[in-house]
């Protein structure tokens, strides 16, 4: 099973502000810092604000601030949301090919697996990864923003 490079990035960005929920992050600084496509995250912010789990802050001091209770926010309800489809298998999709589907235990089987994977990410929380995860505060450079800015908005 693999996530797809935007849930990855999604989720980097969301444990980085719930690391300090005052800190706002701007996406060009986020971007340089891990090395990402700058347009890529701009997708990835847009998504995260509409869901209410980031605030986009626009103008001078504006930048990405975390805007949920990260205590609340399940590991495996992010993916779930995030992840466009789990077609992990052909069968999974509307427009699979295979000779197979509905003949064979492969579907179940599979489904089942990805039922435990997601089941095991809700047991975790963003606030819990940000316990285990000390090295937050030692990120390159990403930095503090602070004063007021001239424009909030939702993405």
């Amino acid at each position: 099973m693999r996530l797809t490079t935007f849930t990855d990035y999604a989720l980097r960005l969301l444990l980085v502000l719930a690391g300090d929920p005052a800190r706002r992050v701007t996406i060009d600084t986020f971007a340089a810092d891990f090395g990402i496509s700058t347009a890529h995250l701009m997708k990835v912010s847009v998504v995260l604000g509409r869901t209410g789990w980031v605030e986009t802050v626009r103008g001078r001091n504006g930048g990405l601030q975390l805007a949920a209770d990260p205590t609340t926010l399940r590991l495996g309800q992010m993916v779930r949301h995030l992840e466009a489809d789990f077609a992990i298998v052909e069968c999974f999709t509307e427009t699979g090919n295979c000779l197979l589907a509905g003949a064979c235990g492969l579907e179940t089987a599979m489904a089942s697996a990805l039922d435990a994977f997601t089941r095991e990410l809700d047991r975790v929380t963003l606030a819990d990864l940000v316990r285990t995860s000390p090295g937050l505060g030692r990120l390159p450079s990403v930095q503090v923003i602070s004063g007021p800015a001239s424009r909030r908005g939702k993405a």
